[in-house]
């Protein structure tokens, strides 16, 4: 896999399809708040489940440090549904319909299905945050689904790294 998103500088478009019948853009979020994208592996995955949980309970304390957070897969609108609808998520904006060739271009890791209930294809896990300007802010992929950041005290720290001013890290 190629390296093509490299922290401080400008991440790759993304338009995204949401439940609440809108069009997400991370572009349209440029110049007013922070935006942290989470792909996850679809409504097959019980560890999305638990980490998306978290994330719906903890949307409010993002938006103190001025993020907006949009989950997305590749599901269809139907899985994606029946993910926000099963795992109970009330306040996390959720999307459907991620290409192959997007979540390829954002430099997730793709696999194909090992057992019935999985999509034939599917990215694994990746969280983004992008900061007002479009430059990438902090990055972390995954090839499987149990290694993903601790994100219980994440909104704290994107609060703290504002107030000092914390540069980006990884760039060079």
């Amino acid at each position: 896999m190629i390296n093509n998103i490299v922290p401080g500088q400008k991440t790759p478009s993304l338009t995204l399809d949401t439940l609440d019948n809108n069009k997400w853009s991370l572009e349209s979020n440029f110049n007013r708040t922070k935006s942290m994208i989470i792909f996850y592996r679809g409504l097959h995955c019980p560890v999305c489940s638990d980490f998306l949980k978290l994330i719906d309970t903890q949307i409010l304390d993002y938006k103190k440090s001025n993020t907006e957070v949009i989950a997305v897969s590749m599901d269809n609108k139907d899985k994606a549904l029946k993910a926000k609808n099963d795992w109970n998520l009330t306040n996390l904006n959720l999307a459907y319909g991620l290409s192959e060739d997007k979540a390829r271009e954002w430099n997730l890791y793709i696999s194909n299905s090992i057992k019935e209930a999985e999509s034939d294809v599917f990215c694994e896990p990746g969280l983004f945050v992008i900061k007002e300007d479009g430059s990438l802010y902090i990055v972390n992929t995954s090839n499987m689904p149990w290694a993903r950041p601790d994100v219980s005290s994440l909104p704290a720290k994107l609060l703290f790294a504002e107030e000092k001013q914390y540069p980006v890290r990884g760039n060079k």
